[in-house]
Order: C-alpha cells, then structure tokens, then sequence
C-alpha cells in the first residue's frame, strides 16, 4: 500500500454527506414535517461531527510537532470550518423557508416580538408558572467562577445595561431537559391554526424578570451558544470486570473535556463573544460558528406538530413469523430473511421470546450494541435466565454516545443472572449474532442469526438492514465460536463459512477483489457491486483503483463518507459511486463479486473503515439461498436505478441529483416495499 494514494480527505466527505441531508430540508417535494425533521437530523450531525471527528483533527494539529503533518490537519481544520461556514449559511436559509412553508400549511413558530396581546399574555403566565423556577443565571464578568457547561444544553449569554449605563454580563442555561423545547400557545382570534414558540424565546420575551430585585435594569439582551466537547474515551487496554466503573469514570472526563466548538448567535456583541470564549479557554484550533438566534436545531427531530398529512405515509410493516407455528419448526426447513424496516421486527423478539421458554433450548448467546429504550431483546434474555436457560450477552460499553445506557443494561442483565461479558481487549465487539443452543434428537443444534443492524426496536423502523435467520449447522457452529473468541481471546477458531474482524475480513475481502482484478486482466468478464455506510479504508481504495485500471467494472453505493476520489480519468474511470438520502437510513453492507460468473454475495456487519476491519470484531457472512440471493440482487438494482433520491459522488463531491429526462421520478425505497410485499 503506498502513501500516496489519492484518497478525498474523510472530514470533508462526511460534510458532502450532511450536505445531502440538507438537500432534503432544502426539497420541497418533501412533506413539510419530514423537511422539519431532516433539519433536525442536519443539526444533530454536526454536533457529533466536532464531538467526534473535528475532536481528532484538533488533538492531531495541537499535539503533532512542526513539519508538512502539524501543517496538513492545521489546513484541513480551516477547510472544514470554510465547509461547515458554507453549510450553516444554506441551513439558515433553508430554516427560514421551513418556517414559511409551516405557515402555508397554518402551523406557525413565532418569536417573542410576533405575539398577539392575547398569546403574550399566555407567555407571560407560562414563564412565571414554569419557567421562571428553573433558571438559574449566573455572572461571567470575572467576579465568580465559571461553572461547568453541558454540552448537550444550549445557554444564554446575556448583556445587562444597568442604570446610570453600568454593564454585566451573566450566562443562564436555557432547562431543556425538564420543560419542552416547544410550546403550544394560543391561535390568533378566529383562526384555525397550530402556533409554537420555542422556550427560548419565552424566556427572551420576559428576561428581565430574571434579575427581579436583584439589579436595577435598563435593558436586557440574550444571546444563544451551545459547545460541543471532546468525544473521545480514555480507557486503559486491559478489559476486566471493572471496566464498568471505568468507562463510567470516562464519561466524566468527557463533560469536562475541553470544548472544540462554539456554536453563537452572529448577533452576539463582540465584547460578550470575547468574554464568553475566554471563561471557556477556547484557543487557536477551536472552531467557532457564528449562526442565528436559534441553536440546538436537533430538537426539529422531535417537532410536535401531528399532523399526517404532512408526514411520510406510515410504512404497514410486512408479516415476518406466522403465529400458529414453532419458528424452529420453520428454520427447520427454510432459513428465513428479513429486510427492516420493510419486514416486522418482531421476528427477532418472537424468536427471543420462543427461545427463552423453549423447553428444548439450553443456551442463547447474543451481542448488543445499541439497545432500545423499553427493550423487548432485554425482557426476553431475563426471562431465558428464569426459566433456566444459559444466557450470555455480550455489551458493548464504548457504543459511542449509548455507554450509559448500555452501563445501565448491562447491569440489569447481571442482576438477572446473564453472564455479561464487556468485549475484547482493545477491541469493540460490532458484529450482530444471536447463537441459540437447542436439544433436539439426543444431540444439540443451532439456530442462528446474522444481521447488519443493532437488535433495537425502535431504530428498525427507520434504518434499512438485513438479517438472516438459519438452522445451517456451519453457520451455526462458526457462530457460536465468534461468541468463543470473545469470551476467550487467545482461541483463534478456524470459520469455515463465514470472515471475521479482525483477523480474517481484511484479507477475505482483498482476495476477493483481486480474483475479478486476474479475472479482468485475463479478459474475462469481472463485476463488482458494494454497498456500504463508509467507505475510507486506504488499503481497500487502492484495490479498487486497482480493480479499476484493470477494468473491473465497479457500482458502490455509499451512505456517508467515501475517501476514494471519484470520476477520475487513469484512476477511476470504471467506479460509479451514488449516494441515497430518503426517508429510510441505508445502514446495510452489501458486497457482491461476479467471482467468474459464480457469484458471491456477502453481507456484513463491517464497513470498509480500518477501524471495522483491524479493531473490531465484525462479521461477514454469505447469502447461501438462491430466493435469498435474488432479493439482495433485487434490492441493489433497485436502488442503483433510482433517480430521485439518488447523488452522483464525483471528484469535488458535488452531490449532483441524477437527472432522467425520459420518465417520471423512480425513488427506490418505495419500489423495494411493492417488491417485498409481492413476495411475502
């Protein structure tokens, strides 16, 4: 692998990617609410972007020693602020054109300065009633100490004009966690309408209520600003029984981490801007985003208005398990496949649930990653504990941003008698198994399952994954030794069917490539097809630029980042890279390989990221049932053919729509259901 391998810096490519999600707020084909949510999703990423993915460029520019390397991330942070700048500016646009098209549709956001006599009275009770009880302002002038700033809270900086024009300035946390971020107040007289105001602007309409009796005030302004801190978790190497304690120790450090951004109000005087970034000691590679009056922007995910008619019609999941029969009976004969959201998720709680009351079944053994909130998988590995069954899960505790609650999980699982085990040394365990023991015919059979997707309820109703169901007793046995590994590191099983991080995947897939590469240069007919959520890997760019000058012809489907630099004569000219942004999150991996006519289809738990290949224990596994096979086919076809929700990634990732002159818009998502539903 050489280190000059073109590769589109990954910071970057991930801003092309929001920028896509921007798109979404920006079309007005879209349904209204659906555009108010994307806004929030839009803002949502940006602040795990500089949690997380500034956060490493920062520590790299601030902590590398002079030379080409401290001056390269020092220019990518510059290109990332100018990117971020440019994003900001559209997304403020966007925002104000929501707002306008909300009032088409009689659903209004006003401010304090819109209100009639009869809302501001409204306004004036709720804030002394509910508001005004749970502020608590504090001085940043220099005089008292600067409390510790969440990062998930957004705050008020304020400037005070007293009387005989003494100045203060103060800071007050805006109580987002205990009141809603949104406010139904009354309609204007005689009209049919929904009116929202932000608590915010509740609290701008009577702010000088705040300081009643404290300080003699002329005038009182407020200016909003959020942080974003430091994401990363300082763990030791050797992971033991305490590790629970430490990443929880480690989630502390992260709220005291330094800050990387400060998102304000551009209206902010500068004389409080400067104030207010020396008390957070913010220096020279922190970013700052001068925006609009209005931040924290991800709470439109939750936007209230309920109004269906302008919402995406509710998907009518498709039947997954018949409820007159075992689902061993089933896997018995046929393995079973599932595309989520498009197929019930029930099937694997239903199979759970079976799984924990089974007289038959002697163990189950399942990873977590990221749980929902009341899960019915949690609920269900209790209840197999009760009824005697072996239960092992395995819980990941650095899912980045769920550790506490997967802390919280796992201890319920331990106080149920699941034996939890926390991962592998210097490895996060991603991969998505289930191994279920079970007695049958004076032996022991497995059943299994291999996914793309977390086992969470409530996220497979919005993220597109597959999962195969099986009784194959090679699949099953590799299985249960994934879950052998992690409990006993220095075990190195010898899978039979199926490729695993971080030893086996890597080369798997690069021997894989390189068969249509000989293929290619023996003249003979070579074919690649992947999707995936990121593609970055340096070593696997450059097989397939490889791939490339050999003339394997070669489709890739990226949802978020891609480092290879697309449309490039002598270097990409046979890659064809799209992305899809729509009302589904594409979460699934999906490599296929002509493999001389016999083609492979792989799916997996691993994007083509370093990290998921080399330092994660991930799994790749074949599609092995021809029905099964032509789905997956199917579906990849189906979504390169579309050309309404569908970007081309060029070289500059551009984002450009793929225009189609000859017919009407053909959007994927919704033809993968008509083609699911006429097979279930």
């Amino acid at each position: 692998m050489s280190d000059n391998t073109p590769l589109y810096p990954k910071e970057l490519s991930w801003l092309s990617f929001n920028e896509r999600v921007l798109q979404e707020v920006e079309d007005e084909s879209v349904p209204i609410i659906e555009r108010v949510r994307f806004l929030g999703i839009f803002s949502n990423n940006l602040d795990e972007f500089y949690r997380v993915r500034v956060a490493d460029v920062r520590r790299l520019a601030t902590f590398t020693k002079g030379g080409k390397k401290k001056e390269r991330f020092s220019a990518l942070l510059g290109s990332i602020n100018e990117k971020v700048l440019r994003l900001q500016r559209r997304s403020f646009s966007a925002y104000s054109k929501v707002l306008a098209d909300l009032d088409q549709h009689n659903i209004h956001l006003v401010n304090e300065k819109q209100l009639t006599h009869r809302q501001r009275v409204f306004v004036e009770d709720y804030f002394h009633r509910e508001v005004l009880p749970e502020l608590e302002p504090f001085f940043i002038d220099g005089r008292h100490i600067m409390p510790l700033l969440n990062e998930a809270s957004i705050y008020f900086a304020i400037y005070l004009q007293l009387e005989g024009n003494a100045e203060r300035f103060a800071a007050m946390e805006i109580p987002t966690d205990v009141l809603p971020r949104f406010v139904v107040i009354p309609p204007r007289e005689g009209k049919r309408e929904k009116v929202y105001i932000v608590v915010d602007n509740i609290i701008r309409a009577c702010l000088a209520d705040v300081f009643r009796n404290v300080l003699p005030i002329e005038k009182a302004e407020a200016y909003m600003f959020k942080i974003s801190r430091d994401a990363e978790l300082e763990l030791g190497e050797h992971i033991t029984q305490n590790i629970v304690d430490r990443v929880a120790k480690s989630l502390k450090k992260r709220k005291k981490a330094d800050p990387v951004r400060l998102a304000h109000d551009a209206a902010m005087p500068e004389v409080l801007l400067k104030l207010v970034k020396k008390r957070l000691n913010m220096g020279r590679y922190d970013s700052y985003t001068p925006g609009g009056r209005y931040h924290n922007s991800k709470d439109f995910m939750n936007f209230p208005a309920d109004s269906a008619r302008h919402r995406y019609k509710p998907l009518k999941t498709l039947a997954t398990l018949p409820d007159n029969e075992s689902v061993f009976d089933q896997l018995s004969r046929r393995d079973l496949f599932f595309y989520y959201p498009y197929h019930d998720f029930r099937a694997i709680t239903n199979l759970l649930i079976s799984a924990a009351i089974d007289p038959q079944v002697k163990e189950i053994r399942i990873n977590l990653y990221r749980v929902a909130k009341n899960s019915r998988v949690v609920a269900a590995l209790v209840n197999a504990v009760r009824n005697n069954k072996k239960v092992i899960a395995v819980v990941e505790l650095q899912a980045r941003f769920d550790e506490l609650a997967n802390i919280h999980w796992s201890n319920e699982l331990r106080d149920a008698g699941v034996h939890v085990i926390y991962g592998v040394p210097g490895l996060k365990v991603h991969c998505k198994l289930i191994s279920i023991v079970r007695e049958e015919g004076g032996g022991e059979r497995f059943y299994s399952h291999f996914g793309t997707g977390n086992f969470n309820e409530s996220t497979a109703r919005v993220y597109c994954d597959f999962s195969l169901l099986t009784s194959d007793q090679g699949l099953g046995r590799d299985a249960y030794d994934v879950f052998e590994f992690i409990q006993y590191p220095h075990l190195r099983p010898e899978y039979r069917h199926i490729a695993v991080s971080p030893y086996t995947n890597r080369p798997a897939l690069l021997e894989a490539i390189d068969r249509e590469i000989q293929a290619a240069e023996a003249g003979k007919p070579a074919a690649l097809f992947f999707k995936c959520n990121n593609l970055v890997d340096s070593e696997v760019i450059e097989r397939l630029y490889r791939a490339n000058a050999a003339g394997v012809k070669t489709r890739i489907i990226v949802r978020s980042m891609c480092s290879l630099v697309c449309e490039t004569p002598g270097l990409s000219d046979n890659i064809r890279v799209i992305s899809l942004v729509d009302k589904y999150l594409e979460h699934a991996r999906v490599y296929i390989f002509h493999n001389g006519g016999e083609e492979k289809i792989w799916l997996s738990s691993a994007d083509l990221m370093t990290r998921n290949l080399d330092h994660r224990v991930e799994v790749t596994f074949p599609v092995q049932d021809e029905q099964h096979r032509k789905t997956v086919r199917k579906i990849m076809e189906l979504q390169w053919s579309d050309n309404k929700k569908a970007r081309v990634l060029d070289a500059e990732q551009s984002n450009t729509r793929i225009a189609d002159n000859t017919s009407r818009g053909y959007r994927s998502q919704d033809a993968i259901y008509r083609y699911l539903k006429r097979l279930n």
